[in-house]
């Protein structure tokens, strides 16, 4: 059912009713919508305006006749190659759920719709209260938490597999990516276990006492993606030590080479330098002075070459 304004034109909220349960969702909210919400269940201002604003860090904040949650989950953002929080602001009461979200989290408006279209759908997450609505919506929303980090994680062992290739520039980027992302996603779940087990650690009016090991449930698969997150990070950031070590080894190859290089050409430089003098030198007007210096320079130059080979420098 859709909502409409007192002038009769239409808001993007949506409500479903089920057995005295009502869901209203709210995507991608205006101020109409929350003058909307205002009007019909009284949540205070500074709520609504939560709702229209970033909000830091998620909170969960108790009102007389309602709690009022704000929780960020990740969305990987193809573009930029990062995850990134998107932002739901939830109100629930003993009657009532509302989410408030900007259109992003696709598994909260794939469950809106599948209760929307369907009976059974409809019966099994609305059909126990509030306290368990809030508590599908909150786990299809952690659900969806895993594939991205499946995906980073394929991601990780794409770079670890590339790691001896020759594109060095593109392996290296490919790690700081990889970083900057993990970083970002871990930034987006520590908050939300907080208010996750504050739902399990206390009785709220607005939930059933035995919702609360669902919430703990919730929690615990959100402390099972942090440690995922922070195994990813310590491997990630080996993988960069050892890219940090095959450059540096192949770099003193490439130095050691050119130094090698250096040292055989350096009889040629002496002698010619001293041919290049403006004076009387040993065989300066015989016709075979280029020959036998030239023989010379190459004796010492294989004999550089046979020294650096015994002592193993080649």
């Amino acid at each position: 059912m859709k909502a409409t304004d007192a002038a009769g034109r239409p808001l993007s909220i949506q409500t479903i009713d089920h057995q005295g349960l009502t869901w209203v969702n709210v995507e991608r909210p205006t101020l109409a919508e929350m003058s909307y919400l205002s009007e019909r269940f009284r949540f205070h201002p500074l709520s609504l305006d939560d709702c229209l604003s970033w909000v830091q860090l998620p909170k969960l904040d108790e009102h007389s006749d309602h709690l009022f949650l704000v929780m960020h989950f990740p969305e990987f953002d193809h573009g930029v190659r990062l995850t990134r929080p998107r932002q739901v602001s939830i109100f629930v009461g003993a009657t009532y759920v509302v989410t408030v979200h900007g259109g992003e989290l696709r598994p909260l408006a794939k469950l809106f719709q599948d209760c929307r279209m369907s009976d059974e759908r409809r019966g099994q997450t609305m059909g126990r209260g509030s306290g368990l609505l809030l508590y599908h919506i909150l786990d299809v929303l952690v659900d969806h938490c895993f594939p991205i980090l499946n995906a980073i994680i394929g991601s990780v062992d794409q770079v670890e597999g590339r790691m001896f290739d020759r594109r060095e520039g593109a392996v290296l980027r490919d790690l700081a990516l990889l970083r900057r992302d993990i970083l970002a996603y871990r930034r987006i779940v520590r908050p939300q276990i907080e208010v996750l087990e504050a739902m399990e650690a206390k009785e709220y009016p607005s939930l059933k006492v035995e919702e609360e090991v669902y919430f703990g449930d919730l929690a615990d698969h959100m402390r099972k993606l942090r440690v995922e997150l922070e195994d990813l990070w310590e491997v990630v950031d080996g993988l960069h030590e050892t890219y940090d070590s095959l450059t540096s080894q192949m770099t003193n190859t490439v130095m050691r080479i050119l130094t090698v290089f250096a040292s055989l050409i350096l009889p040629f430089l002496v002698v010619s330098s001293l041919y290049g003098m403006n004076v009387h030198l040993p065989m300066g007007g015989s016709p075979w002075a280029f020959l036998v210096l030239l023989g010379i320079m190459g004796i010492l130059s294989l004999a550089l070459l046979a020294f650096f080979r015994l002592r193993r420098w080649v």
